[in-house]
């Protein structure tokens, strides 16, 4: 490994080790994740990385801001670790927070590339970076090697994230709403190019909406009630060109990304279709560490572009479908970070336990809402199945295999004391 330095080379044959085990982990299938094997690799992780500390500071700490192939390498394996903590569900642990921030990263790139973006769309990226800072703060425990990188992924969003405010923070109050139509409009046009097959005519209602954005202008400004030009009419303008012009190509392309890129188009497709199915089943489906394996399924296709487009085989540039195929990629970078977000503070093996009382949850809120009386007969099922549920504990706590305590015993046992409660009233009410 020429490009690794020396004093550095046993560093990264030890990462690159845990990664693979960490890989190998993730494919078995045939048992939960342990939170011992999980917290095992990411002491040696930990080992590694103050190790490469040590040998750093030694040279002046001059390449921590390099993305060399050490840093991506580290980056990749703590990327695959955040993921596995997410599984045991310490998801309000520093390591749960890493890749949350990649993807955030992504997301922040995607909307500066694309421009069209609202006021709306930034302030729940903001709120959770803020969160994922109150994180680290206030875990006293966290590495200095770990915080250092995590810390390095947060600055570069908060840098994007700046940037993007300042393009729209001189936008005046009285152009918001015709910003934030203007945006939503080319979203839906791309929504509908997005679909393996599609009419031109579903963009004709968009087109007229256009229409009447643009006859509010008058000599080309959209004009206050008193009268007066409001600040911001170049980024109005500008989207409202755009989205026009991407009227005209997607109708005369008739919803055809070009040839070359026809192959990048029906992976990403899948992709955001998978996406989307475990956004509405996740609670039944969703193992966290396949995220991982989607992430990277994303990655590999986004490295087939070059200079914000993707690129065809023979290495030229075709530009039909350039549009439609970043809107799905920015989408399924979406679905991932909902999917990463939505990850509940229960450890896999406690999952079916937890979602078997929230279906039990909802029933008795259903029942609630239905108005009573009901008689002990009617409500019967309810207590088995709570009942059932409870005679799992052992000593009080939901155990794994092998007598191991899951993390998300508190979470599990409040949602078990709610349903218990709900239960409580429906009997009183009928009584």
């Amino acid at each position: 490994m020429l490009d690794i330095p020396e004093n550095e080379l046993d560093i990264y044959e030890g990462v690159d080790q845990i990664r693979a085990e960490l890989r190998e982990l993730k494919k078995d299938r045939s048992q939960y994740i342990k939170t011992a094997d999980v917290l095992a690799q990411y002491e040696r992780l930990i080992e590694q990385v103050d190790k490469l500390v040590a040998v750093r500071e030694g040279d002046g700490g001059a390449r921590y801001e390099e993305d060399d192939k050490m840093n991506i390498l580290l980056d990749d394996t703590f990327q695959l670790l955040s993921v596995f903590f997410l599984s045991i569900g310490r998801t309000h642990s520093t390591p749960a927070t890493y890749m949350q921030a990649a993807t955030i990263k992504r997301l922040l790139d995607h909307l500066k590339e694309a421009g069209s973006y609202t006021e709306n769309d930034l302030k729940p990226i903001s709120e959770r970076l803020e969160q994922m800072e109150a994180i680290i703060a206030a875990d006293e425990n966290a590495p200095a090697g770990l915080t250092r990188f995590l810390h390095r992924r947060l600055e570069a969003c908060k840098i994007i994230l700046a940037e993007l405010h300042h393009d729209i923070c001189h936008l005046s109050p009285e152009l918001v709403p015709i910003q934030q139509k203007l945006v939503s409009i080319r979203r839906q046009m791309t929504g509908i190019a997005s679909k393996k097959s599609y009419s031109p005519t579903e963009l004709k209602p968009l087109q007229e909406e256009l229409r009447k954005l643009d006859a509010l202008r008058v000599d080309g400004n959209w004009l206050s009630p008193n009268g007066g030009i409001p600040e911001g009419q170049q980024l109005c303008q500008g989207l409202l060109s755009e989205a026009y012009e991407l009227a005209q190509d997607l109708i005369a392309s008739q919803g055809d990304v070009a040839g070359p890129l026809r192959p990048i188009f029906e992976q990403l497709s899948e992709l955001k279709t998978q996406l989307e199915r475990l956004s509405l089943l996740h609670r039944w489906t969703l193992r966290e560490t396949d995220l991982y394996t989607f992430q990277q399924r994303l990655k590999s296709l986004e490295s087939q572009r070059t200079g914000g487009k993707f690129h065809a085989p023979d290495g030229t540039i075709p530009s039909r479908g350039q549009s439609v195929l970043l809107y799905v990629l920015r989408r399924s970078y979406a679905l991932l970070y909902s999917l990463l977000s939505a990850s509940e503070p229960v450890s896999e093996a406690l999952m079916p336990i937890h979602n078997q009382l929230t279906t039990v949850r909802r029933c008795l809120l259903d029942v609630q809402k239905g108005g009573g009386p009901w008689s002990a007969r009617e409500l019967y099922p309810y207590a088995m199945k709570l009942a059932s549920i409870d005679n799992l504990r052992v000593d009080g706590k939901f155990e794994g295999v092998g007598g191991t305590v899951p993390e998300g015993q508190g979470a599990v046992h409040a949602l078990l004391s709610e349903c218990y409660d709900i239960l409580y009233e429906l009997r009183s009410e009928a009584e």
